[in-house]
């Protein structure tokens, strides 16, 4: 997490150059290049990671990325795509000798079907949003982060985003239908269909979650669901971080696919209790918040064997909500918990990784053990139905040394998280902060197949360089392993 040192003073040389390529086909006011235009785009959400651009783009059409692409592959230029600049893991990160491609004026809704349940967007449009105007046709987008007020499509599509109901609904991959695509040549491409299924490759999928390397998204076309008819949360309070997670468990293990199965611990529950007010039992070590949508009947059964089995693991207390309202308020301080941990520390940096649902308790235990030997102090607010963890680590940047021990405290969360089975990423990506921890997730063989992906798409690595899957020689840097003479198959890609 240590931030990013700045690089050499941009060639103003190659600056002029760039722009005034850009400024052939666009407006003026749509190339940045003087420091106060472009310093605002030097971090996503994970702010301790920064770097100015040299040149930021403003298109508003598809035809201008494509022609902004291709002129920036004709000058041997990288290009960074950014959208809302809510990512948690320094995706959008700019280069200091590169443009940064922002996708902030595409904010169209193009179309929505109601017959077929689709809409088809702009890449800058809200999460949000989506579901606000499929509304008067009794549909949603089912996908939420977190961020959902925020973040875009495009950046969802990007990161493969989740939210607190992907258990029972899926990820962003399981939530759409087409993209439209800019590959860094300027080639316009469409993946994907209506269809159930298609012939060749699945690039749909291979695209979804790639992190901006291989192509940058125009336009999405995203499934929409009939709202429920009915739904209900429980919370389940807990005198036991182990028993909360051993209950999470024990829903799924009974069969039951709850829409959203969350859990926070009491850190986490107090600061978001003092923030938003959501009636959550402070005095309990953790919660757990289940919801069951479908028609009332439906969610009356499931709610009904979901407090069975809470009881039966330990809930000191369970409680169901009485409305809407109530239902609402209690998945608000879980949607607040990022915000209220600013309100507890002066900075806080938050984890992404996985594990199975039935090593919880145990790698909760461990976190706890991680938090003694670091001396910091670890909330922890997580998808707990499909095992992604998000730890907070408070800190402060202020005192000597905090940063490092953080940043070190943070990698050996991910890498516990691998010795459990599980991985080092949920829904925020890799970017550049987990970079380290992928050459302990995969070997050789694995990272050289996912250079001949990038390579197949983007043969001078252009497309977001340095980002999401390291060179083997960073590998070996980083000790995880050895590189004989010749073993790079790729050494024309950035060595970032």
């Amino acid at each position: 997490m240590t931030a990013i040192a700045a690089r050499a003073p941009v060639d103003l040389e190659r600056q002029r150059e760039v722009a005034a390529r850009l400024r052939e086909f666009l407006p003026a006011a749509a190339v940045l290049w003087e420091a106060e235009d472009v310093t605002p785009y030097e971090c996503d959400g994970l702010s301790a990671y920064r770097q100015v651009p040299m040149v930021v783009a403003l298109p508003r059409t598809e035809e201008e990325v494509r022609r902004i692409l291709a002129s920036c592959h004709a000058l041997g230029v990288p290009v960074v795509a950014r959208g809302a600049g809510t990512g948690l893991s320094g995706g959008a990160l700019p280069l200091g000798d590169g443009v940064l491609l922002s996708l902030a004026r595409f904010t169209r809704i193009l179309e929505i079907d109601p017959v077929a349940r689709s809409a088809r967007v702009e890449p800058g449009v809200r999460n949000l949003a989506i579901s606000e105007a499929a509304a008067a046709h009794g549909l949603y987008y089912a996908p939420d982060p977190s961020s959902q007020i925020a973040c875009t499509i495009g950046g969802n599509v990007a990161e493969n985003a989740g939210g607190v109901h992907c258990l029972k609904y899926g990820l962003t991959v399981h939530n759409i239908l087409r993209l439209r695509v800019a590959t860094i040549e300027g080639e316009l491409l469409e993946i994907g269909g209506e269809a159930l299924d298609a012939a060749g490759y699945d690039l749909l999928a291979l695209l979804t979650g790639s992190e901006g390397l291989l192509a940058v998204v125009t336009e999405v076309t995203v499934k929409l669901l009939p709202k429920p008819a009915f739904a209900q949360v429980v919370m389940a309070s807990f005198d036991d971080v182990e028993k909360a997670g051993n209950a999470v468990a024990s829903v799924i293990a009974a069969g039951i696919v709850p829409a959203g199965l969350e859990m926070m611990d009491q850190a986490a529950t107090r600061a978001v209790e003092e923030f938003v007010h959501a009636g959550y039992r402070t005095d309990a070590t953790s919660i757990l918040l289940c919801e069951s949508d479908g028609t009332r009947e439906e969610v009356e059964g499931e709610v009904r064997r979901v407090r069975e089995v809470m009881e039966a693991c330990g809930a000191v207390q369970t409680q169901v909500s009485r409305d809407d309202a109530e239902r609402l308020r209690f998945w608000a301080g879980r949607k607040a918990a990022f915000a209220a941990a600013g309100s507890i520390s002066p900075d806080y940096y938050c984890m992404d990784g996985t594990i199975p649902r039935r090593r919880l308790g145990e790698v909760l235990r461990r976190i706890a053990e991680l938090e003694r030997k670091y001396g910091l102090r670890c909330a922890n607010v997580f998808h707990a139905g499909d095992g992604n963890l998000h730890p907070l680590i408070l800190y402060d940047a202020n005192r000597p040394g905090e940063i490092e021990r953080t940043e070190a405290f943070g990698g050996e969360i991910l890498e516990l998280c691998l010795a459990a089975g599980g991985t080092i990423t949920g829904e925020h990506g890799v970017g550049v902060e987990k970079i380290n921890q992928m050459c302990a997730q995969f070997g050789a063989g694995e990272l050289t197949a996912f250079h001949a992906v990038k390579h197949a798409f983007d043969e001078r690595g252009l497309l977001n360089p340095g980002k999401a899957v390291p060179t083997l020689h960073r590998c070996a840097e980083y000790g995880r392993m050895h590189v004989h003479a010749g073993e790079e198959k790729f050494p024309d890609l950035p060595r970032f």
